[in-house]
């Protein structure tokens, strides 16, 4: 065996040192298929873990700048397919790769991050029905968050200044592509849900999956979910679907679709309302027309074609009572007069003192019990009577003019007028009311719909 000599002789630093070398320059840059096994996340932000297969594995590294490109939640059993480079770990001497790139094996990346994201924000709820917020009925101020050099943004203000003109549109200027879209979305959202805004639409034209990720951000999906003012979403076209969508208010297939979205319940409204209209003038004519037919029966009842005739019917009853209330009290006085006399007579026949004092007395009796009988006779009659009368005055023209009518007569030929259409500008008229009349001279004629 050779001698070891100084010079032949390496430390483990400048073996480990060499052997890296040598790696580095013979392999340099990979790309490699493999299994994650032992993940592990650093407080630093660094991963370390396990690439294997079959039948061998080695160690990874990925470090948190390269970490955070990629689009999907690495973790323990995914296949991957990783590109680095291979080296040394010189303090432990152990041979490993450094990635700078990895993604899922089989399932894109990006379609990948979407479903575990999906998957996370469904099980926290934020996708939950119950959280949606009803649109307004009258959105006065409608907020967009967008590019606004897109067509999306074209598309919706043409839209809305067509059906809905009178709106006040905010537009909060944000890229909506690319990594600094999901910041801008998140900031243009939370600004305008301050300001105050009645709705919120976030979205942009259609594009590749990359081009719509920003609305699949986190950051943006817990943005729509948290704001207090009803969010539409509408991100690309009818087959796009976004985080967003589920986490959104409402979800409009294209941009065009949710600024019509906005203004449909007013439109839904105001049919509703004019319909409604509808149904009241064709109550109200009925109503009318039921009224007319009912003054027309009146006008020919007895009671206002000859009213005078039923206050003479009720004069003359009264008259009659009062004649047979008069003969009933001469009839109850000449009946007593008569026993007077008979009495008096009896008593002259007999001519004891003290039966004159008790048919005296009795005298005093019958008086009392003469006198309370024609008080009851007149108080009966009087109670037939009154509402006799009661009657007469509420039956009496006069007492209807007194609650607020009034009959007016053309002049000169002293006809009543009982339609408005008889009447011409300038014609004079007299009026009785309750109390009193006036002449009036007619200035215009209104309308039965102004009635």
């Amino acid at each position: 065996m050779e001698k070891a000599t100084d010079s032949a002789v390496w430390t483990v630093s400048q073996l480990t040192r060499r052997v890296k070398g040598l790696l580095e320059e013979t392999l340099g840059a990979v790309w490699v298929s493999g299994e994650i096994s032992n993940w592990k996340s650093a407080a630093s932000g660094h991963a370390y873990f396990t690439l294997k297969d079959e039948n061998s594995q080695i160690d990874a590294v990925m470090f948190r700048g390269s970490l955070g490109k990629i689009r999907f939640e690495p973790e323990n059993g995914l296949e991957i397919l990783a590109h680095g480079r291979i080296t040394v770990y010189e303090r432990r001497g152990n041979y490993q790769i450094v990635l700078d790139d990895m993604q899922p094996k089989g399932l894109g990346a990006l379609q990948l991050a979407f479903e575990k994201l999906k998957a996370k924000l469904s099980a926290e709820g934020l996708f939950d029905a119950g959280h949606k917020q009803p649109l307004p009925l009258f959105p006065r101020r409608i907020g967009i968050v967008t590019s606004p050099t897109g067509a999306a943004i074209r598309d919706m203000l043409n839209i809305l200044g067509r059906r809905f003109a009178n709106a006040h549109v905010l537009v909060y200027p944000a890229r909506v592509q690319g990594k600094q879209a999901a910041p801008e979305i998140v900031e243009g959202i939370r600004a305008l849900d301050d300001y105050g805004v009645d709705v919120i639409i976030v979205g942009r034209g259609g594009g590749s999956l990359e081009d719509l990720w920003p609305f699949n951000e986190e950051i943006v999906v817990r943005a729509v979910y948290a704001a207090r003012t009803p969010v539409i979403s509408a991100v690309g076209h009818e087959v796009d679907f976004t985080l967003t969508d589920f986490a959104a208010d409402l979800r409009a297939p294209t941009p065009s679709a949710a600024a019509e979205l906005v203004v449909q319940e007013r439109e839904a409204l105001l049919e509703r309302i004019q319909a409604r209209r509808k149904r009241l003038a064709a109550a109200l004519l009925r109503h009318t027309e039921r009224a007319r037919h009912r003054l027309k029966v009146a006008q020919q009842s007895p009671v206002f074609r000859r009213p005078e005739e039923l206050v003479r019917q009720k004069r003359q009853r009264c008259d009659e009572m009062g004649m047979r209330m008069a003969d009933a009290i001469d009839g109850v006085l000449h009946d007593s007069r008569i026993r007077l006399e008979r009495a008096q007579r009896a008593l002259g026949l007999l001519s004891p003192s003290a039966r004159v004092g008790r048919e005296a007395e009795r005298l005093r009796t019958l008086q009392m019990r003469w006198v309370r009988a024609g008080n009851m006779v007149v108080q009966r009659e009087r109670g037939h009577l009154m509402p006799l009368m009661a009657q007469l005055n509420a039956l009496s023209p006069l007492a209807i003019l007194s609650r607020g009518y009034a009959l007016a007569w053309k002049e000169p030929a002293h006809t009543l007028v009982r339609d408005g259409a008889d009447l011409a500008a300038g014609n004079d008229l007299e009026l009785r009311f309750g109390r009193g009349g006036a002449r009036v001279m007619v200035t215009s004629i209104v309308g039965e719909e102004h009635a």
